[in-house]
């Protein structure tokens, strides 16, 4: 039996109908029409669908949306509204992109793009538990943190690394 939910997306709050167990992802993506978070194996282990709550990566596909009623989500789409906020940027019709997002850009990273939201959800995370990463912590953030490790078919885990590093310092600044 479907369920009225009241989420917090990317700083708005949105009234959706669905079962409680009803993954995050379709939500986001069929209620909310974002495509950002993608469908990827839906076992959460590809790190497609990622999004953060409350700051945490999470596997959306695998997060039931009643698990984050009360909790601020943020999708890629939420980036440069949370970059904006947190350094104070508001000026009208201005727009910029969170340093994750110029950085990906900057270091050309994507190939077919399909995995790089989820991506730079965890380097936005690890950007803001530890500013001036190594190569090491950059890689385990990737590979070690559960449930299991972020997968690019494309193989462009060094533009992600040069990236990470390029948005760290962008951040100082």
């Amino acid at each position: 039996m479907a369920n009225q939910l009241t989420l917090s997306v990317n700083g708005s709050n949105h009234s959706v109908s669905a079962t409680p167990d009803t993954p995050l992802l379709y939500v986001l993506r069929n209620d909310l029409k974002l495509s950002g978070p993608r469908y990827g194996c839906g076992m959460a282990q590809c790190g497609a669908c990622s999004v953060l709550v409350d700051g945490v990566e999470v596997r959306s596909c695998i997060t039931p949306a009643s698990a984050v009623a009360g909790k601020l989500v943020t999708t890629i789409e939420g980036l440069p509204a949370m970059w904006a906020a947190a350094k104070g940027l508001h000026a009208p019709g201005d727009t910029v992109l969170h340093p994750v997002q110029q950085a990906w850009i900057d270091e050309q990273v994507p190939q077919c793009g399909y995995c790089q939201s989820g991506m730079m959800i965890v380097a936005v995370e690890l950007l803001a538990n530890n500013p001036n990463p190594t190569v090491a912590q950059i890689k385990d953030a990737y590979t070690n943190k559960p449930p299991s490790p972020h997968l690019c078919r494309c193989g462009t885990y060094a533009a992600i690394l040069d990236a990470v590093q390029r948005a760290a310092q962008a951040m100082k600044s």
